[in-house]
C-alpha cells in the first residue's frame, strides 16, 4: 500500500521554521474515490502544518491530516535533535487536529473555545470519513493571547475570529512573520461560518494593522511558502473578497460564479495565486451566503 506521506514536502521558508506541506497533486487522492474531508478539502487545496524550532525545543502548529503525517512531522523534528515538543492548535477543524494522538505525550495548547468545539463535536469527528479516533483533546487552554519561549525564540499566540470563531495564530514578533492557520488562505478564504462574515471582515481589519512582513498560511501555494510566504496584501485580498461577496449577496446582485473573474484584480496583482480547485470553494461560499440571506 502506498504511503500516506509519499507526496509530503518539508519546506524551510526561514531558518528553524518548517512547513510540512502536502496536497495540490493533480489526480492524486489519499483516502479513496468517495467524497471525504481529507481528499476533497485539505489535500485537494494543499495543506501545511508548521513547526518553530530553536535548539532542543519545538512548537508544532497543528498536527496535520493523518496520524502518518503527524508521525513524519515528529520524526523530522527528532532528527533535528528536538527533545521537547509542544503543540498549538489553530482551530478545531478536522484537517488541523487529525494527528493529535501522535503528540498525546506532549502539551497541546488551544483556545478555550477550540477545546469546547472539539468536545461538542467529538462524536462527529471520531465518526468522520476518514475517522479521527481517538480524538485527543488539548491539555492547556488560553484565551486572548499567550506568550511562549521556544528555546531562544519569543512566540506569541493570538485569538482572531476569522474563518472560525476560535482562530489562533502564531506571531513571531522578532521576525514579523505570521503563521496564520486558516485565518488567511490562498486563493480565497473558505466561509465556514456564513453568519459571522461581518465579524471576520472586522477581524481582518484588525490584523491588517499589525506590522506583518510575511505570512505563512495553512492553505496556500507550496512554492510561495517555500520562498518565504505571502506579504500583507494577502490580508486585504481575503478581506476584499469577503466584503465584495457579502455586499453583492445582501444587495441581491448577481455574483460572477467564476472565481477567476470575481477575484481578477487580486490575482492580477500577485496578492493571491489562482488555483482552479478554489472555484468550488467560491461557489460554495456564494451558496452559503445566499442560503443564509434567504432563510
Amino acid at each position: 500500500m502506498p504511503s500516506m506521506t509519499e507526496t509530503l514536502r518539508i519546506l524551510e521558508p526561514y531558518p528553524g521554521i518548517f512547513a510540512f506541506y502536502d496536497g495540490r497533486v493533480v489526480g492524486k487522492r489519499l483516502h479513496g474515490s468517495q467524497r471525504n474531508w481529507l481528499d476533497d478539502g485539505a489535500y485537494s487545496l494543499g495543506v501545511a502544518s508548521y513547526a518553530v524550532v530553536s535548539g532542543e525545543e519545538a512548537l508544532v502548529y497543528d498536527t496535520h491530516i493523518s496520524l502518518e503525517h503527524a508521525q513524519a512531522v515528529r520524526a523530522h523534528l527528532q532528527g533535528l535533535g528536538v527533545q521537547r515538543m509542544r503543540v498549538v492548535l489553530s482551530h478545531w477543524h478536522k484537517d488541523h487536529v487529525a494527528g493529535n494522538a501522535v503528540f498525546s505525550d506532549c502539551e497541546i495548547l488551544a483556545l478555550s473555545l477550540t477545546a469546547q468545539r472539539l468536545d461538542e463535536n467529538r462524536a462527529k469527528i471520531e465518526a468522520a470519513e476518514p475517522p479521527i479516533r481517538p480524538l485527543v483533546l488539548p491539555t492547556r487552554l488560553f484565551d486572548g493571547t499567550l506568550t511562549l519561549t521556544i528555546g531562544t525564540r519569543r512566540v506569541e499566540l493570538h485569538h482572531f475570529s476569522i474563518h472560525s470563531a476560535d482562530g489562533a495564530v502564531i506571531w513571531l514578533p522578532d521576525e514579523q512573520v505570521l503563521l496564520a492557520g486558516d485565518t488567511l488562505e490562498d486563493s480565497v478564504t473558505y466561509i465556514s461560518e456564513p453568519g459571522e462574515v461581518a465579524t471576520h471582515i472586522r477581524e481582518l481589519s484588525r490584523m491588517a494593522r499589525w506590522p506583518i512582513t510575511r505570512i505563512l498560511p495553512a492553505h496556500g501555494d507550496a512554492a510561495r511558502i517555500a520562498a518565504g510566504g505571502y506579504d500583507a496584501r494577502l490580508i486585504e485580498a481575503n478581506k476584499g473578497y469577503l466584503q465584495r461577496l457579502l455586499n453583492a449577496v445582501e444587495a441581491g446582485e448577481t455574483v460572477d460564479p467564476s472565481l477567476q473573474s470575481f477575484a481578477e484584480d487580486e490575482i492580477g496583482s500577485g496578492a493571491i495565486v489562482y488555483f482552479e480547485p478554489y472555484e468550488t470553494v467560491h461557489r460554495e461560499n456564494l451558496a452559503a451566503l445566499i442560503s443564509l440571506r434567504d432563510t
